[in-house]
């Protein structure tokens, strides 16, 4: 038969790209780990596949390089939210990492686990297994902490943790005010209960980013029974007689057909898991149909209970101390700057986004903490945008457990078109209420003795705004995600403790998008614990 002769239906018919024991959709920080752990056993031949690029930027690697990789459609995919009623009918940037590593290789460096409570609530809702007992474990099996092995940190896994490499007066001065306000000073962040003021630890090694794919995909690249496929957009699953058979994808224009013998495990985050599932025709069944997808299995779950840390970003500018604003503002800074990086690793290029952290209660009768700041030592109006001209520092502050809820949506059938994510921020009382106490304990931090010499003056929001309901309008004008969403496929209505898909056979889902709440923290730690564990499951199991 000629190619003439081909009907429409045969030629994008997809071609055979081979069988595999394990396929892996997305090479974030789960996928990087599931591709690791997989393959260590050479009678799995395991294919992991990725959308974006490789992770052969410059900029990735050095950690200030963030400010170049987010909004940069080579490392990110740029979605942004709908208009958000919450953020004063705003549409927020929603950046989520388009190369090997996922957002490991594009985000802010920051390991935090969260908090024991939080994991023991999972298990507590029936999620067995999940305790903080149960994944403490996991967390050390995959670290490499700075200072070695303890009953709370691992020493010897692929995953680098260090100390900053640079410090700031004006921040050791909000650490102090912090302390003075009544919050103490805590050494580390992850021993199950976060509540302190400290710096932050980072996954870098000797002041370079270190992500999911330094640590954990790049050891295995030499593997023979391990394929690293960049550039695979993902179309979608195939399903047969309620089993998950395999994937089609588009490389270079083409469509490919992928087979699992085993599993497969869909890793491609609180955004793209969602996205592929209901693009197999797995979720809400008359979302599907609006949407010109067949449905396959009604899952309702899917897409729904997104929920993300939103960080109200207050400004202060200051006197008679160092800040990114003025160190950056002139080609002789910059290039002092460069020089540092270049001949000592350390400085304002080796700098994690936010620096200090600190945990605290939003009301006292709260068990544990459930703010989060990162007070940074520099200010600008919009992220990626330019600095302010003048000496200043930020102290975002989030609410850890917020109580809205929205979703992700695909729009059409087009595998290329871009979700419709809705994160539904401030949507409750509880959250609006919690954002402005958030500011009130963010002026009594800084209205203590520890600052008074640089005389901090707020300008975002601005001393104008006093009364609740200005408050609560500042918040809307002022507020962004700090780029944790989680929960779209969670545990209890998508998927089961093991991971596994409700009503699909050989097929999990292993990120964030699992969480049935957020952890109180940042979440990139935890997602890549949950890949451990759920290698440890799917190693453990008879499927094969």
């Amino acid at each position: 038969m000629t190619a003439a002769t081909l009907t429409e239906e045969q030629m994008n018919e997809p071609a055979d790209f081979g069988t595999f024991d394990y396929i892996i959709i997305g090479a974030g920080s789960a996928g990087c780990v599931l591709a690791n752990r997989l393959s260590a056993d050479a009678r799995n031949k395991v294919l992991l596949l990725e959308a974006g690029g490789k992770d052969d930027y410059l900029w990735i690697k050095i950690p200030v390089g963030y400010l170049y990789c987010i909004g940069n459609a080579r490392t990110d995919w740029c979605f942004k939210t709908e208009s958000e009623p919450g953020l004063n009918a705003r549409q927020i940037n929603y950046p989520r990492g388009r190369v090997l590593g996922g957002s490991s290789s594009i985000n802010g460096m920051i390991y935090m686990r969260g908090q024991a409570q939080d994991y023991d609530n999972w298990r507590q809702a029936g999620h067995t297994g999940w305790g903080w007992d149960d994944v403490l474990p996991y967390f050390k099996k995959a670290e490499d902490h700075v200072e070695g092995a303890n009953d709370m940190h691992g020493a010897g896994g692929e995953l680098r943790v260090e100390k900053q490499r640079l410090r700031w007066k004006i921040l050791e001065a909000f650490r102090d005010a912090a302390a003075q306000y009544g919050i103490p000073q805590t050494h580390d962040f992850n021993t199950g209960d976060n509540e302190g003021a400290g710096f932050f630890e980072v996954t870098q090694k000797h002041g370079r980013r270190w992500s999911a794919a330094d640590a954990f995909l790049r050891p295995a690249t030499g593997r023979p029974n391990l394929r690293i496929q960049t550039g695979a957009a993902v179309d979608h699953l195939r399903i047969e007689n309620g089993e998950a058979t395999g994937v089609v994808f588009h490389l270079n224009g083409k469509p490919y057909f992928a087979r699992a013998l085993g599993e497969t495990l869909l890793s491609s985050g609180a955004i793209g898991s969602p996205v592929v599932l209901q693009r197999s025709g797995i979720g809400d069944g008359e979302k599907l149909q609006a949407a010109g997808i067949t449905p396959v299995h009604h899952l309702p779950g899917v897409g729904e209970n997104l929920h993300d840390h939103l960080q109200i970003r207050c400004a202060y500018q200051v006197e008679n101390v160092s800040t990114l604003n003025a160190r950056a503002a002139s080609w002789f800074g910059k290039g002092l700057i460069g020089l540092e990086y270049m001949l000592a690793r350390t400085g304002p290029m080796s700098m994690a986004p936010s620096q200090l952290g600190i945990f605290t209660r939003s009301h006292a009768h709260l068990a544990t903490a459930n703010l989060e700041y990162h007070v940074q030592p520099l200010s600008l109006a919009a992220f990626g945008g330019a600095l302010d001209p003048f000496p200043a520092f930020t102290a975002s502050v989030c609410n850890l457990r917020p109580t809205s809820r929205g979703s992700v949506q695909i729009a059409s059938a087009d595998p290329s078109a871009a979700p419709r994510i809705q994160p539904n921020y401030l949507a409750t009382h509880e959250d609006r209420q919690i954002a402005i106490e958030s500011i009130k304990i963010t002026r009594k931090i800084v209205s203590q003795p520890a600052l008074a010499r640089y005389n901090p003056t707020e300008f975002r929001p601005g001393p104008a705004c006093n009364t609740d309901e200005e408050l609560a309008q500042a918040v809307g004008d002022i507020s962004t995600s700090i780029f944790h969403p989680v929960g779209t496929a969670a545990m209890g209505s998508v998927v089961d403790a093991d991971l596994r898909v409700r009503g699909i056979n050989k097929l999990r889902i292993v990120d964030a998008s699992i969480m049935p709440n957020i952890t109180s923290g940042n979440t990139n730690a935890p997602v890549m614990m949950i890949a451990e564990k759920a290698a440890a499951m799917i190693l453990s199991s008879t499927f094969l």
